[in-house]
């Protein structure tokens, strides 16, 4: 049997949930909870498989929550039932330690199935919710590099060979003064506080061989 903690500031939620989480013959409703310092006390007495938790809740939020139960009881699976999905949310309860997050729209099939995956160690999204994660992550990864121009990108692979603006002036056949200009915008556009720091980054973007930063020094 998969061992059920709700915890919503909502009574007649509450009752919706036992209701149909009883009507599973693999699932029983050990405990339920108003807010969040309920939720951490019914975890840390029932070690539940699963606690259905509420995000905006009196005493304490549900991220704050969180936080505390997986220290408790870590093999805990939390899944958010909530009708928030704004990014801050989203975020603070995956970082926190949720498994899932649901909205309080989505089918009673799909809550159930998402408890069943949960005691997999599997992870449910509401669609919206996954959406919004994948451009995050989107946003995070990509890489500032997109913003330097191509003789930008030739002047920090030159930058990366350890080579002064004189010889990177030479190699590239203008003037010292445009390399300068250059730099500058690099650093800039990087974020970046000098030229060592520039190399590093290079070398970790894999704009060169590393082999090739070692056979100018």
């Amino acid at each position: 049997m998969i061992s059920v903690v709700i915890v919503d500031d909502h009574t007649m939620v509450r009752r919706g949930l036992r209701l149909l989480l009883e009507q599973q013959e693999d699932m029983v409703v050990v405990g339920e909870g108003s807010d969040g310092e309920e939720a951490i006390a019914l975890a840390s007495e029932l070690l539940p498989d699963v606690l259905l938790l509420d995000l905006l809740m009196p005493r304490m939020d549900g991220i704050t929550a969180i936080r505390k139960i997986k220290e408790i009881t870590p093999t805990t699976r939390i899944i958010v039932l909530t009708s928030y999905y704004e990014d801050e949310h989203i975020f603070g309860v995956i970082k926190a330690g949720a498994l899932s997050y649901l909205l309080k729209d989505s089918s009673p099939e799909g809550l159930v199935a998402a408890i069943r995956a949960a005691v997999q160690g599997e992870s449910t999204l509401d669609p919206l919710v996954a959406g919004r994660l994948l451009r995050e992550v989107r946003e995070r990864d990509q890489s500032p590099l997109h913003e330097l121009t191509g003789r930008e990108l030739d002047v920090l692979r030159q930058i990366a060979r350890g080579r002064s603006n004189q010889a990177i002036a030479q190699e590239l056949n203008i003037a010292e003064r445009t390399v300068k200009t250059h730099v500058s915008n690099i650093l800039s556009k990087l974020h970046l506080a000098d030229r060592t720091q520039a190399a590093i980054y290079a070398l970790q973007q894999r704009l060169i061989p590393l082999e090739d930063a070692l056979e100018e020094q």
